[in-house]
């Protein structure tokens, strides 16, 4: 049992890293040609030039589309084909472009394909629209995701509610369903993220001052990219306040604003802590979501949590220690739940 849970591991790790390289490599490819493109060779043979773009671009994203997908349906290879004619005009430099309008069956064709994918597209939607409901952000995801790949259809939905917490929702109720126990947990990180986000702008706007007698536009571009980055801030500050921790009737409901999100079911809690002890917390098998604020609680989960950071595999989570601003109301439910001693 142990050589087969090993090797099914093996196994998945191997097609993790080749999903990852299926992804990189295509990406690579076109980078390194838009690069080339950009020579004194390529500007010197535009024709050439262009005409090897196009076939690489659409070329080393068809690679990695079957990579990942071994026999890809013919939508996923339209759709493939299309970003792939759209990356090469819009990565081209103005020369190539130049060519390719000038070279009537070229344009035709690259237009065909993303005509094409657009018209297949929008016939989904429209066949999907009558069953979708547009109030639910998950509806909106299923009708994106037709149009876009699914993780950018996740991301987009994602920021568009994190700028809408952000702007609008100044004096919404806490994000508590009925039959379930919320216990918040802002009252002390709150603060701390308003005095980072204050300096912060102090930050920004000394940036700016600095960069502008160099260059304007990069410190415009520097200065849009700080007030989205201070409104996202904001949005997760809001977002403390609207998402506190639930105990629902099959276990913990772990949030953190936005950043957190993570349900624990009552059957896979070994137990809990209050006041862990530093070691503890610090522990490479703990997961410390308490942010800014040392954590007041910790949960020992029965069997441990797989885990992957950004240079693969990290140790599995044994415990997750997070913190609440009155914590001693949840450890009753919660011993109580588990059917511990008071």
């Amino acid at each position: 049992m142990a050589a087969m849970t090993f090797a099914t591991i093996g196994t998945t790790e191997q097609a993790r890293r080749r999903t990852i390289l299926a992804h990189v490599l295509p990406i690579t490819a076109l980078g390194a040609a838009a690069m080339a493109t950009r020579t004194a060779p390529a500007l010197n043979h535009p024709r050439i030039a262009a005409l090897l773009f196009v076939w690489i671009a659409c070329d080393a994203l068809t690679l990695g589309l079957v990579a990942r997908r071994r026999r890809p349906l013919p939508r996923q290879v339209l759709a493939t084909l299309a970003g792939g004619a759209f990356a090469a005009w819009m990565l081209s430099p103005a020369p190539l472009r130049g060519v390719i309008v000038a070279t009537p069956w070229l344009a035709a064709a690259m237009m065909l394909v993303v005509t094409l994918h657009a018209g297949v597209r929008l016939v989904r939607v429209g066949a999907l629209l009558p069953r979708t409901d547009l109030r639910d952000a998950d509806g909106w995801r299923v009708l994106l995701s037709e149009m876009l790949p699914p993780a950018v259809a996740r991301v987009l939905i994602a920021e568009v509610r994190l700028l809408h917490l952000a702007l609008f929702r100044w004096s919404a109720p806490a994000d508590i369903p009925a039959g379930t126990r919320g216990f918040a947990y802002h009252r002390q990180l709150a603060p701390m993220m308003t005095a980072m986000t204050i300096l912060s702008m102090i930050e920004i706007g000394v940036t700016h001052l600095v960069v502008s007698h160099w260059s304007r536009t990069a410190a415009t571009i520097m200065a849009v990219i700080g007030e989205l980055s201070l409104v996202y801030l904001v949005g997760v500050i809001k977002s403390l306040r609207l998402r506190p921790v639930l105990l629902t009737p099959s276990g913990v409901h772990l949030r953190v604003g936005t950043l957190v999100d993570r349900v624990i079911a009552f059957a896979d809690i070994a137990g809990f802590e209050a006041e862990p002890a530093g070691d503890r917390v610090r522990a490479a098998d703990t997961l410390n979501v308490g942010l800014l604020a040392w954590p007041n609680l910790m949960i020992r989960l029965r069997e441990p949590l797989p885990r992957r950071g950004l240079f693969g595999a990290k140790p599995p989570v044994a415990a997750i220690a997070f913190r609440l601003d009155d914590p001693a109301p949840f450890a009753r439910l919660l011993r109580w739940r588990l059917g511990l001693p008071a």
